[in-house]
């Protein structure tokens, strides 16, 4: 006599997404993005051509010799957009880091200590905020020279108020936790409870203001460049592609589309990063 068949119900149900798959798209198509620049900076010290030599072949269209074709000078476009990219994300690194370096110790400090220090930092923050990136770059380049230092620095300094108060707001949260108030009944130092308890609980946050704060730097770094603020000649930046190109494109659209394409990509790429870092971050979509 055949034995009854017993079914027995599938595991799990629906099969386990993997860690990629449960990436918002936003995250991975700046993701995406960003490692086509990070490829194009690659590229750029791969490239023979040199950005700076100029040539016979005056704006001419794309060709295999010039993929994206040359300027007025003769310079090779792809060899100018690859070194704009590398100089865009050099001063997004620094800028970025004196950003959230002096940002985060601020409001680490105003947040955890609080009473007269939290007043007076934040007066000063709110002061410094009133002040925009183009307004310091004014004043950097009227004390010192116009240049990729002086924007670095106007543009990080810029960045201070707004990783401050996202840090000032995370540690008045953290702080009122009851293993932090254990911690500080046990006798352990402000130091210690803020390097082990505080600053990684407010990580995230800071990490998704990072990405938008490196594609406002390179926004305002090409904008500078444009103005003749910010990277000097004879270092490619795509502003300053754009400025040069500006009384000449009649003749030719290539030397203004493709820094304005580089230019427009990246900020898009490192905003739908912080975007989707954001919604991936928050604790709310993860209990949904």
């Amino acid at each position: 006599m055949p034995e009854p068949s017993v079914s027995t119900p599938v595991e799990g149900g629906l099969p386990r997404r993997t860690a990629w798959q449960r990436l918002p798209l936003s995250v991975k198509l700046g993701g995406a993005v960003i490692v086509l620049v990070l490829l194009g900076m690659v590229a750029g010290w791969l490239n023979p051509t040199d950005p700076d030599a100029t040539g016979p072949a005056r704006l001419a269209p794309p060709s295999a010799q010039h993929p994206l074709g040359t300027d007025l000078l003769g310079r090779d476009l792809l060899a100018r957009v690859l070194a704009g990219a590398e100089n865009a994300l050099y001063v997004g690194v620094i800028a970025v880091g004196i950003g959230l370096s002096l940002g985060v110790l601020l409001g680490v400090l105003a947040g955890y200590f609080g009473g007269w220090l939290d007043s007076l930092l934040t007066f000063l923050l709110d002061s410094l905020y009133a002040f925009p990136a183009l307004l310091l770059a004014l004043l950097f380049a009227a004390v010192f020279n116009p240049g990729a230092t002086s924007s670095m620095a106007a543009i990080g300094i810029a960045a201070v108020p707004a990783f401050a108060r996202l840090a000032r707001a995370g540690v008045l949260a953290v702080k009122a936790q009851p293993y932090v108030e254990a911690a500080r009944a046990l006798g352990v130092g402000s130091a210690r409870i803020i390097a082990r308890h505080v600053l990684p609980n407010i990580l995230g946050p800071l990490v998704v203001q990072a990405s938008l704060a490196f594609a406002a730097s390179i926004l305002a770094e090409a904008g500078l460049s444009y103005l003749g603020l910010g990277t000097q000649p004879p270092t490619a930046s795509w502003g300053r592609m754009l400025r040069e190109a500006q009384s000449y494109q009649e003749l030719s659209v290539f030397p203004v589309l493709w820094p304005g394409l580089a230019i427009a990509f990246t900020v898009l790429g490192f905003n739908l990063l912080g975007d989707g870092l954001r919604d991936w971050l928050d604790p709310r979509r993860q209990n949904r």
